[in-house]
């Protein structure tokens, strides 16, 4: 593999989470620079993140199953393949039996280009993401609330400033560390376990999983019962709040406590705590929102801080921690089943009518929405389902529940075709995959967690035989019959038509350019026009709903979607470590990681591994209804007796996602991740 290092060093941004944190390359070289998110901070990931760029695993080749096996050919032969079958497969069974499934880790070109070409190119509906695993709920909730929803309506720096901070379900101290530097006041954290983030707070909530919207109603009935309901705001800026209260009423810290196990003494400190803050945030994060009612929990959650007059008053507010790289731009631009570029609603006529007229086809031309990221794969070759999958920055046979179905729903396609720089545990079950740049090697824009738009500058070379997936979706389109310039493969020419496609909608990008990035601009979106300076600060003087005020929503705590019983006693729940991300797929690469986290492990009380007959640091089976799942127990007296929790981010039997349960939110269609009912074995 040949790469040239690009001259000199050169500004860009961390390939990993939604803080997006600001470094320098030389070649593969990683220095830190002041960046208002990190303030020249990195993790672990993002200081071995140039050993990705010289990977012996990387993919130079596009590859095409022969006789089960898969074989190196040229990219002309692997698109005529590729579009051939595509175009056989909607003359067969309709253009809704090919679909795509995104990531929210893509840059916004790529996931606005990946819309267009499903709804123009192919013709199908059937087109979502793996965000729809990780913020959808908080999105959901906040879209209901607000009128809009970004993950965090404020700068990150605005929390150093705060007095109280609420972190529900959230542990940045692993998951994005250079994050914690910002929090400088008393920290409230709400997490069933003694995490690292845990470890540092001043009142540490350890609700009984599944029970966190409970705990934020006791939490708001102690507000407003002690007197703390900032009245003349809900009376001026919101509605609901009577409709609401009649719900909380009911939910009284006593009784609170016998169903979290949070004692009412601790839930009137933390309501008392926010109550006499000066300047207070409440932050959720996938602790919160992992649940067949995330919507509803989060929900919660934003209902205390609008009693506690939080949101869009400067220097507090509530805010969604998002977290894949371009969690906030993926969801925004196209490639999620209900929305067109511009957060519009793809049922909007409206808004139908407007990107048409930008894609030059009529608007009675674009599909309606498509199934959600789980319903979708779930559906792949069943009756009326696609036939052929195309997978742009995902690895679902690793991130997905009951990922030991979604292989063998994989395993029924006529045709699965995966882009990625590495060869995936997905990429390694394909027809075909091509093989893609990655960060450091392309240009594009992420927008971060607070909503600033962010270009990212090529880096190093391409090595020879890869291509950007934007070459990749413009190969496919003119080989279906499109007009070449109708997909561009220059970044810069995608984010020119997304500046016009997202024009006057709720997440309007049109006043951003790559010059004014270039330039250094610090640019929050919405920016609709070239001379707005971006708004950093959401809601100062209205919501986005019509009548400018937010919506309190009554929500009523219901709990898991599968309760415990004796043959799987234990409550299971999954998140991440520090040294890795996601499905593991990059970070399983980087020797530093993999040698500091090899394998999954079971962390687990020392009390409930004597009762189930397990030894520190032997391997373990853990039972669902769903699968099994291998792992190392860890003791740690930490954690409570009914809980175990294992990391996701390991392949093959050590899959935390074998054991998870797909029931489904009503609102957002995320799966319930954070809590399924288990039992323990010795092997």
């Amino acid at each position: 593999m040949r790469r040239l290092a690009a001259p000199g060093r050169v500004d860009t941004h961390c390939p990993y989470c939604a803080l997006q944190c600001g470094m320098r390359l030389s070649g593969s070289t990683v220095e830190p620079r002041d960046f208002p998110v990190n303030r020249g901070g990195l993790c672990q990931k993002g200081w071995t993140s140039g050993a990705l760029l010289d990977t012996p695993a990387r993919l130079t080749t596009p590859l095409v199953r022969v006789d089960g096996e898969l074989r190196a050919t040229s990219w002309d032969a692997a698109l005529d393949h590729v579009a051939a079958e595509l175009a056989r497969t909607r003359d067969r069974h309709g253009a809704d039996a090919v679909a795509v499934f995104g990531g929210g880790g893509l840059t916004n070109e790529k996931a606005y280009q990946l819309g267009k070409f499903a709804r123009v190119a192919l013709g199908t509906a059937q087109i979502d993401y793996n965000g729809r695993f990780c913020m959808s709920s908080a999105a959901a909730a906040g879209t209901r609330a607000f009128g809009l929803d970004r993950g965090m309506p404020f700068p990150v720096e605005d929390l150093a400033g705060s007095d109280v901070v609420v972190l529900a379900g959230a542990n940045p101290a692993e998951t994005m560390p250079p994050f914690v530097q910002h929090l400088k006041g008393t920290l409230i954290v709400v997490d069933p376990r003694r995490t690292a983030t845990a470890e540092r707070a001043q009142l540490h909530l350890r609700p009984r999983p599944g029970t966190d919207l409970a705990l934020a109603l006791g939490i708001l009935h102690a507000v407003v019962a002690d007197g703390h309901l900032r009245a003349d705001y809900t009376a001026e800026r919101t509605t609901g709040f009577e409709e609401t209260w009649r719900v909380v009423a009911a939910w009284w810290p006593e009784r609170v406590e016998r169903v979290t196990g949070v004692a009412a003494r601790d839930q009137r400190e933390a309501a008392a705590l926010l109550a006499g803050a000066r300047n207070a945030h409440i932050l959720t994060g996938r602790g919160s929102e992992q649940h067949a009612n995330g919507t509803d929990t989060v929900g919660a959650w934003i209902n205390l801080a609008l009693a506690l007059g939080l949101p869009g008053r400067p220097g507090s507010g509530y805010g969604c921690l998002t977290g894949q790289g371009n969690g906030q731009g993926g969801r925004e631009h196209g490639q999620k089943a209900d929305q067109l570029p511009g957060y519009r609603k793809i049922v909007d006529p409206a808004a139908r009518a407007h990107v048409a007229s930008v894609w030059g086809v009529p608007a009675e031309s674009l599909p309606g929405p498509g199934r959600s990221a789980y319903e979708l794969l779930d559906s792949l070759g069943t009756e009326g389902g696609p036939r052929a999958l195309l997978v742009f920055g995902s690895n679902v046979v690793v991130s997905a529940p009951r990922s030991s179905h979604i292989a063998d729903r994989l395993s029924t396609l006529d045709l699965l075709v995966v882009a990625d720089f590495v060869l995936s545990e997905t990429a390694a079950l394909a027809d075909v995959v091509f093989p893609v740049t990655q960060w450091a090697e392309e240009s594009g824009t992420m927008t971060n967690l607070e909503g600033r738009v962010l270009l990212r500058s090529p880096a190093v070379a391409v090595p020879d035989g890869v291509r950007s997936d934007l070459d990749l979706v413009h190969g496919l389109a003119i080989r279906l019959g499109q007009p070449e310039h109708r997909f561009p493969t220059d970044p810069e020419a995608v984010f020119e038509e997304l500046r016009r496609a997202s024009q006057g909608g709720p997440a309007d990008y049109s006043g951003i350019t790559y010059q004014r990035l270039r330039d250094g601009e610090p640019l929050h979106w919405p920016v609709p026009s070239t001379e707005h300076p971006g708004t950093p600060r959401m809601f100062l003087d209205r919501f986005a709903h019509p009548d400018g005020r937010a919506r309190f929503t009554p929500v009523e705590h219901t709990g898991p979607a599968e309760p415990v019983d004796d043959e799987y006693p234990l409550i299971a729940t999954t998140g991440r470590v520090l040294q890795h991300y996601q499905s593991g797929a990059q970070t399983r690469l980087v020797p530093e990681l993999t040698a500091a986290v090899p394998e999954v492990f079971v962390q687990v009380h020392p009390d409930t591994a004597t009762r189930a007959g397990l030894v520190d640091g032997r391997r373990a089976r853990v039972v669902s209804r769903r699968g099994a799942t291998e792992a190392v127990v860890r003791c740690d007296p930490t954690m409570r007796l009914d809980t175990v929790f294992l990391p996701f981010h390991f392949p093959g039997a050590q899959r935390a996602n074998l054991l998870t349960n797909p029931a489904l939110d009503p609102y957002s269609r995320m799966p319930e991740f954070k809590v399924c009912a288990v039992r323990l074995e010795a092997l």
